[in-house]
């Protein structure tokens, strides 16, 4: 077996941010491999943030972000469980990149669970009527509105959207390797989008 060096030990910790002693059980369990232990950690911050997706959150920050010379603004609050991780340079840089997302790619709503019922079924009723005309079949017609309802959820809410970044992942995605990375639960509240002229 591989010895387990602190220089090891303090790359893998650069790498994920995770505890010393966390780290070095991972080197234990994959021989020595970065790379493996690295993979280690992220799937076990995964499950654990999962975990804490139900704690409160009460503490964050109010970030304002404008952009094109004034000509877009955007206020977003995003919450944590204490001062501590809400003062930290990982947690502002995320609040920041998650108001450029905003900016960017205008949605509407935080999550699925904010588009209002009427919302929905306007969208249903277009998109079965769209299928109908096309003269789909009705047996497929509702996986048909589904999926569109899907596409939907991407254009209008935040968390379904593809992160602007690194869009092979979704802004619910990079939420999720925070809270497994900064060990709290991080909840985006409210973000209010302004465009010059927009009514």
């Amino acid at each position: 077996m591989a010895e387990i060096t602190s220089q090891m030990v303090k790359e893998l910790r650069e790498k994920t941010g995770a505890g010393i002693m966390d780290c070095k059980k991972a080197l234990q369990e994959c021989q020595g491999d970065l790379e493996k232990a690295v993979e280690a950690l992220r799937k076990k911050g995964l499950a654990t943030a999962a975990k804490k997706a139900s704690r409160a959150t009460n503490e964050g920050l109010i970030h304002s972000y404008i952009h094109m010379g004034g000509k877009i603004g955007v206020l977003i609050e995003v919450n944590c469980e204490t001062d501590f991780v809400a003062r930290t340079d990982e947690f502002k840089e995320l609040v920041h990149n998650l108001a450029m997302q905003v900016a960017a790619s205008s949605p509407l709503y935080v999550s699925k669970e904010d588009v209002p019922e009427d919302a929905l079924e306007k969208e249903r009723r277009l998109y079965r009527e769209q299928a109908l005309e096309q003269g789909k079949p009705e047996k497929v017609i509702d996986r048909i509105v589904e999926g569109k309802l899907n596409k939907f959820y991407q254009e209008v809410c935040l968390l379904e959207q593809p992160f602007i970044r690194e869009p092979e992942k979704t802004v619910s995605q990079l939420i999720t390797e925070h809270i497994a990375k900064l060990g709290e639960n991080i909840r985006v509240k409210r973000f209010v989008r302004f465009q010059l002229g927009e009514e």
